[in-house]
Parts: structure tokens; sequence; C-alpha cells
């Protein structure tokens, strides 16, 4: 039976090489290995915090390094990334985090390893960052590219980027949202507590609840009665921007997997009517199921191209148009994501603005337009809405007034996860005023 590192190390040389999602990797290694409960925690812990610090491991090892960094193997620098991460960040003995490591290595290399890491213990495993300033020291010592870490200072300042990065690291929270057609967020708490969950009311959103501790959320009796979905609060917050109410028509264009929709229609007491459309069957198929177990019945899921308009479509009232993206406000659960080149999304605000115009046709005269990402990058964001603005003088920009403390009410607004505890959102609100 393989170990929690040896499973680890096998992952990141698999994604090294092909370039996986972390979250599908490790789920399907988990499902897959016999690990006990500790030892996947550690495994989760160990993976994501490898590709989350990769820059500032990769960063050491080039200066203890007697081999050209871009020389070294995969099968050699995963063991040592590990070892590093685990010096540096966790509690484990010095001595189990060299010496695992070393094993994991291949043979004629394992002094290499051993090398290096002990003589960062020898240093007093401080990073000697030589003459890196302002950016430059950002982006190593928070593990991010340089040209990200300079987008977010220009668009944030430097004390809201270094919060940013700061809450890019770590375990997420697990927010629910609870389906209010079956139960109250109190009737939830308690029937949760009897299965041994802890979960407590978010501050900002009653009906949004933060959970402890849960390995297969899935596998609860709540969960199987419908009585909450899994979904972030700053997609929540989403919904409220929306402000769906019952017997209006509503337009999800990019639904699946059908969060956003099932929380519209819980705001709309189940009543009027939700069309939920995504591009692919299987997809639209999660979203039927998703709506059948937690007993909505306002949804009407389709198979529908975001890309094409349809004049066959209904008008809507309000239409939400939550575009593919860069995913950069979702780093803590893909770390990955951050490692993409500036030129892999340069593309996407053309194609996001392509949606945004295509789901306008949908939009009632004096209906509302609702643009989302879960990024945090102002071209894919304020751009695109400007832009849209700029280009479509049917649409004017409108504030739909939230009332939460900590949350700007203005027409474009973003959600820093240190401020909601949430992943890196934006939202827009636009009105059709002809």
């Amino acid at each position: 039976m393989k170990t929690a590192r040896q499973v680890v190390n096998e992952l990141l040389i698999s994604m090294h090489k092909n370039g996986t999602y972390s979250n599908i990797a490790l789920d399907n290694a988990l499902s897959r290995e016999k690990l006990s409960q500790r030892d996947r925690a550690f495994a989760a812990m160990l993976f994501y915090g490898v590709i989350e610090r990769r820059m500032t491991l990769d960063y050491i090892i080039r200066l203890y390094s007697s081999a050209e960094f871009d020389k070294i193997d995969a099968d050699v620098l995963q063991p040592l990334r590990m070892g590093l991460y685990q010096l540096l960040y966790t509690a484990v003995p010095e001595s189990a985090a060299v010496n695992e490591s070393v094993e994991l290595a291949p043979n004629n290399r394992k002094g290499f390893v051993n090398g290096i890491l002990r003589s960062f213990i020898r240093s007093g495993k401080t990073i000697d960052y030589k003459d890196l300033q302002g950016i430059p020291k950002l982006s190593v010592e928070y593990s991010c590219p340089r040209w990200l870490v300079k987008k977010w200072v220009g668009m944030f300042g430097e004390e809201k980027t270094v919060e940013i990065l700061k809450s890019s690291f770590g375990r997420p929270p697990l927010f629910i949202r609870v389906n209010t057609l079956k139960c109250t967020p109190d009737e939830l708490i308690s029937k949760l507590a009897k299965e041994g969950i802890e979960a407590k009311r978010n501050t900002l959103l009653p009906e949004c609840l933060e959970l402890g501790r849960i390995s297969r959320i899935e596998s609860t009796k709540a969960y199987r009665d419908g009585l909450f979905h899994v979904q972030d609060i700053s997609s929540q917050l989403c919904c409220l921007i929306a402000h769906p109410i019952f017997n209006e028509t509503v337009m999800d264009v990019c639904a699946a997997p059908g969060g956003k929709s099932f929380t519209m229609a819980e705001l709309m007491a189940d009543r009027g009517k939700l069309y939920s459309y995504d591009v692919y069957d299987g997809r639209v198929s999660m979203i039927k199921s998703g709506a059948e177990r937690l007993g909505i019945k306002n949804i009407i899921a389709e198979a529908h191209d975001a890309t094409v308009y349809d004049e066959t479509l209904p008008k809507a009232d309000k239409v939400l148009c939550d575009v593919v993206c860069s995913g950069l406000g979702v780093i803590r659960r893909k770390p990955e994501i951050k490692y993409k080149e500036m030129k892999l999304l340069e593309q996407l605000p053309l194609l996001q603005y392509h949606i945004l115009k295509t789901a306008s046709n949908y939009v009632k005269k004096g209906g509302t337009l609702i643009y989302s990402t879960c990024t945090l990058n102002i071209d894919e964001n304020q751009g695109v809405v400007e832009k849209f603005l700029s280009e479509n003088p049917d649409f004017a920009p409108v504030v739909v007034p939230l009332g939460l403390k900590g949350v700007e009410e203005a027409c474009m607004r973003t959600f820093i996860p240190s401020v909601t505890g949430g992943d890196g959102f934006f939202a827009a609100t636009l009105r059709r005023v002809k």
C-alpha cells in the first residue's frame, strides 16, 4: 500500500507532465488509494501546499543547487519541493521531512536531494531574498508570477494585493446555501449537528453556512434530502445582486453545475420560470439532477450555446451571464491557475464580450443583465463591461443595493477573499433602458 507522500509525489510528477487540474487529480487519487483519514488530510495539505508555494520552493532550490534548475528531472524536483515545503510550512520533524523525501528520489539522486535539504536546515531555514524588492520580492515570497502581482498592484495597490496574495494559501472554507424551500438555517444547523458536522451562520448572509472539516459531503443525509447545495459565498452574493423575485422570468446562460440557478430559484420561492442553459448535455443533466434533489420545480434546464443567439428563446426580466474566465479568484481551490502564461488569457475578454453581447438580446426592456466572473483581472471584468456599455446605448449601469457591511454599493463590484472570506469574484449590473 502506498504512503501519503508516495501518492503526492506521483500526483505532482503526473501534473508536471500532463497539466491536470489539481482538484480533479487529487480526488481521483484519494478515491483510488486506500489511505486513512489522517493520511488523506496530510496528502491533501502537502499536495496543494507544494503547488501553492512552487515558485518560493524553486527559488530556494536554485540558491542551493549545484545543478542548473532546468536540468533537474521531475522525479528529483518533486521530492525536493515536498521536503522543502515540510521544512518551511509544517510541523513535520526535520528528520522525517528529509528522510522521507530522500527515499522518494531516484537512487542516483538521493545524495543530491539530501544535500540540498540539509544545507537549508543548516542555514536556519531562512530565505535569502538577496536584492529582491517590490514586485519581484512579492512574486517570490508569495509564489505568484510577476506579471500577475504587477497587475494586481496596479488595480488594488500594494497593501490590498498583499492581502489577496496571503488569502490565496491554505484550505478554502466550505460554504453551503440553505434550501429555504425545505428548511431554515437553524433547522439545517441542527440536522447537520446530529450527523456530527459543525455548521455556523455566515455574518453577511443568514442563509449561508460555513461547515467544519468534512470529507464526503454528498454522503450526508441532509445533502441527500436536498436541504442545501454547496456554493461559495461570493456566488451567493452574485445571486442577491441579480435579485430575482417570484413570478419573474430569469435566464442563466452559463449555468452548470447549477449553483446560481438553484439559489435564484430559492430566492424566487420556486415561482416563475428560470431557464438554465449550458452547452453540453452532460452538464445540463447535472443541473436537472441537482434541481430534482433540491425539490425545485421552476428550473427549465436545456442545452444551449451562450455564444449563439437563438431567437426562439424567451425574453427575461433577469439574465445572468457568468462567463468562462481565467479563474484568478479561485486560486485557493486550483493553485496551478496562477502559473498560466499571460498570453493564454489575452483572448478571454473577446469571448467574454461576445457572450455578454449575445446574452443582452434576451433582456426585456427594464430588465437587468448581470455579468460575473470568478477572476480578479480588470481586463476580464471592468474592461469587458465598459466596452459593452460604450457600444450598447440600450443599456445603462444600475446599482442593486445589498445593504451588507463591507460590500460596496456599485454597478461593478469586486469581492476580495480577505473581505468576504470567499472566492475572488466580480459582478456588474446593467439595465436595459431602451
